[in-house]
C-alpha cells in the first residue's frame, strides 16, 4: 500500500462507518421498517393492543418489535464502537503530526475528529442503554406527536394509574421495572465511562508534566485532552447521579415522561 493510500484507509473507514450507522442497521436488524413513520405506527398499534389485553406478558406483536429494537440498538452500537475506535486512532494521528509540525489543517482535522470521537462515544452509551432496556426506549414513539383515538385513551388511563401509583395493571408494573432498568443501565454505563475518561485525565497529566517545556505543541494538546478528559468525566458524573435518581424512584419520572416532560 502507498503512503497516499495508508493516509486515506482511516478517513475512508471512517466515512464509510457513518454511513454504515445510518443505512445498515434497520437491515441488519432485519426489521422491514422502511422508514420510521412506518416503524412508530407499529409501535402505537402494538401498545395499545398490550395495554388492551390486561396481560403482563408481552403480546407477541410488541414483543416482535421489543426484540427488533434489541437488535437494532445493537448493530447501531457495534458500528459506533468501531467509528469510535477508527476516529479515535485517527485523532492520535493528526494531532502526533500537530505535534510534531504545527499546522492550522492538523488542529482544525484533530479538532473536528475528536469532537466526531465525542459524539461517537455518546452514541455508543445511549444504544447500550436501549439494548439493555428495549422497550423502555420504544416508549417515546409511543407519547411523541399526535395520535388516533384508541391511542389518546390508553395513555390517558397508563397517566391516570401512574398519577395514582396504582400498579394494579400488569402493564403498568412492567413499564415502570423497564423505566427503572433502562435507567440504571445508563448508571453503570456512565460510571465505567466516568472512571475510564478520569484515569486518562491522570495519565495525561502525568505526560504533560513530563514533557520538555520547549516542546510546547506537545504539552499544548497533552494540556488540552487532560482538560478535556476531566471535563467530560465530570459532566458524565452528572448524568450517573441523573440516572441514579430516577432508578431508585422510577414512577413519578415515568409518569412526567407520559405527561410530555422527558
Amino acid at each position: 500500500m502507498t503512503p497516499t493510500l495508508k493516509r486515506a484507509a482511516l478517513p475512508g473507514l471512517a466515512v464509510a462507518l457513518v454511513a454504515a450507522f445510518f443505512v445498515a442497521p434497520n437491515a441488519l436488524a432485519g426489521g422491514g421498517y422502511a422508514d420510521a413513520d412506518r416503524l412508530t405506527a407499529a409501535v402505537r398499534g402494538a401498545f395499545v393492543g398490550y395495554w388492551r389485553s390486561g396481560d403482563r406478558d408481552l403480546s407477541p406483536d410488541l414483543q416482535a418489535l421489543v426484540d427488533y429494537w434489541f437488535r437494532y440498538h445493537l448493530a447501531k452500537g457495534a458500528i459506533a464502537a468501531l467509528l469510535l475506535v477508527v476516529l479515535g486512532m485517527l485523532g492520535v494521528r493528526l494531532w502526533r503530526a500537530f505535534a510534531r509540525s504545527g499546522g492550522v489543517r492538523f488542529a482544525a482535522a484533530g479538532a473536528a475528529v475528536t469532537a466526531l470521537a465525542v459524539l461517537a462515544l455518546a452514541t455508543v452509551m445511549a444504544n447500550a442503554q436501549g439494548a439493555v432496556a428495549p422497550f423502555a426506549s420504544l416508549l417515546p414513539m409511543v407519547v411523541d406527536g399526535p395520535g388516533d383515538a384508541a391511542l389518546g385513551d390508553a395513555l390517558a388511563q397508563v397517566r391516570e394509574r401512574l398519577g395514582a401509583d396504582d400498579r394494579s395493571a400488569p402493564a403498568v408494573d412492567v413499564m415502570i421495572v423497564d423505566f427503572a432498568r433502562y435507567h440504571e443501565a445508563m448508571v453503570v454505563i456512565a460510571a465505567v465511562v466516568a472512571a475510564a475518561l478520569a484515569a486518562a485525565s491522570v495519565l495525561l497529566w502525568r505526560r504533560f508534566v513530563a514533557v520538555a517545556p520547549a516542546e510546547r505543541r506537545a504539552r499544548h494538546v497533552l494540556g488540552a485532552f487532560g482538560a478535556l478528559s476531566a471535563v467530560l468525566a465530570l459532566a458524565v458524573v452528572t448524568v450517573v447521579v441523573a440516572n441514579t435518581t430516577v432508578a431508585a424512584d422510577p414512577a413519578p419520572a415515568l409518569l412526567a415522561f407520559f405527561n410530555g416532560g422527558w
